[in-house]
């Protein structure tokens, strides 16, 4: 019988110094009334979900540059910034209104997407996992606080590749609000303390290649840098 190896937990940086142990990693589709429009879709339509697995996530501390290995089964690479909320307090059916109370904090992420093997499985109207559900596939800054940065519910959204912006938006014009969401995802699943909740990209996403430079920024959440290596 092989030998059963030390499996780390993944953990996320607090601005504060603490750490945010990771538990479950869900993400929210075509938040943004143009990233909709430009995937084929349209008009505000009902939220859905996708997960990624907790060791996805690839921690990036401020002011570093994290690296991000290109990913195999892929010739399409594609980016997306997106607001992170963190779960702090255990909720299910939880109502639009009191949403805001299980926000641990909130944190600048990318959502790192298999284009090509995305678009051929939804041909086939197969399950899309393996497009979204790789290793290395959501970097992610450290976290702040609600407490001491507040709900951010406005504010600009951007991500540049070697210096050149791609994306630029507003969290304002979500679609679902994050206590929106909050409350629709807590129908399907009790969010527990360590879940993380991704919650979908502004219009602008496209491919990246080996060696790229991304910065991704929130307004009041610092930057996130990283390389695809």
């Amino acid at each position: 019988m092989p030998a059963l190896h030390h499996i780390a937990q993944t953990v996320v940086a607090i601005a504060d110094g603490r750490v945010f142990p990771v538990r479950r990693v869900h993400c929210v589709g075509r938040n943004y009334a143009d990233h909709a429009k430009e995937m084929g879709g349209s008009g505000r339509a009902a939220p859905f979900f996708f997960a990624k697995p907790a060791d996805a996530v690839v921690p990036v501390a401020e002011g570093g540059v994290g690296r991000v290995p290109y990913p195999p089964r892929t010739a399409d690479l594609h980016h997306e910034v997106e607001l992170v909320v963190a779960i702090g307090r255990p909720g299910s059916d939880i109502a639009v209104g009191d949403a805001l109370a299980h926000v641990f904090g909130y944190a600048t992420g990318v959502d790192l997407t298999r284009r090509d093997l995305q678009a051929d499985l939804k041909k086939k109207g197969q399950p899309w996992e393996m497009a979204k559900a790789f290793d290395h596939s959501a970097p992610i800054g450290p976290l702040h606080a609600a407490a001491s940065c507040g709900h951010p519910a406005a504010g600009a959204i951007s991500l540049s590749v070697n210096g050149a912006e791609r994306q630029h938006g507003d969290l304002a014009d979500m679609i679902w609000s994050v206590p929106e969401v909050i409350a629709e995802l807590s129908t399907y699943l009790e969010l527990r303390p360590g879940d993380l909740i991704f919650t979908g990209t502004p219009a602008g996403v496209g491919p990246l290649e080996r060696g790229d430079r991304v910065v991704a920024a929130i307004a009041g959440l610092g930057s996130l840098a990283f390389s695809i290596a």
